[in-house]
């Protein structure tokens, strides 16, 4: 490690304990169960899905949940770079999310206003009843809550994806279970595009997961070949 290095991860530690940030808010906690709906090329509806189960999106992964029959998901977490960002990813984020809409939209590390921020989404036309900014440490305190994990950030081995954030957002705001599809780790692809992109946060992903799991967490999946690589329990409805 460098010594630049050395010294941003040293602020880091000393900002998020000075700061004392809260994870992002949800104005009405979770009363049931929460799907969190990844991009991953295979995903399926949890059996027994019906109205009292909440969906949370992640990025692009709102194609699989409109395949599905569900308009508007209940809330999207989107990265920053997805709103004006080049690459293959974003460009097909925009591309699949294009005049669609959601009701409350979780923004993670935007860097610059609110206003630039709206200005981005409409440019593709993407709606949304209520927008929150969520910034590094805000993130950083959803693992630290939820798992009584901390982390500097500083780079993707020390990260969680966004489907595990929003995972730890859904149990920090009371999900009864918390179902996850289209989310693997060791898997590479989107189910929107044909590119076949790699995934950035896979060791974090699963230590995460191990940790909500040996914590007693009720987390599930509902795609068998997740369930089989790496041990979240199948969801089965009672």
């Amino acid at each position: 490690m460098s010594i630049s290095q050395l010294r941003k991860r040293v602020y880091r530690t000393l900002k998020y304990k000075l700061a004392r940030p809260s994870p992002p808010d949800l104005r009405t906690p979770f009363r049931g169960p929460v799907v969190v709906v990844g991009s991953a090329p295979q995903a399926n509806l949890p059996a027994g899905f019906d109205r009292n189960f909440s969906i949370v999106t992640v990025n692009g992964s709102q194609a699989v949940t409109k395949n599905w029959g569900i308009e508007r998901p209940d809330i999207t977490f989107m990265q920053f770079n997805q709103i004006r960002g080049q690459n293959t990813n974003a460009v097909e984020v925009r591309r699949v999310l294009r005049g669609q809409s959601t009701k409350a939209l979780y923004v993670f590390l935007w860097p610059e206003g609110e206003e630039a921020l709206r200005a981005g989404l409409s440019a593709f036309h993407y709606q949304y009843e209520s927008l929150t900014l969520v910034n590094k440490y805000e993130r950083m305190a959803l693992l630290d809550k939820v798992c009584g994990l901390r982390t500097a950030e500083m780079d993707a081995s020390e990260k969680c994806s966004n489907g595990v954030n929003a995972v730890l957002f859904a149990f920090c705001h009371g999900a009864s279970e918390v179902i996850i599809t289209g989310i693997n780790p060791r898997s590479t692809g989107h189910a929107y595009n044909n590119e076949n992109l790699g995934r950035l946060h896979q060791t974090m992903d699963e230590m995460v997961f191990s940790k909500l799991l040996r914590d007693g967490w009720p987390l599930y999946t509902a795609d068998p070949q997740v369930s089989s690589a790496i041990g979240i329990p199948l969801w089965m409805p009672a």
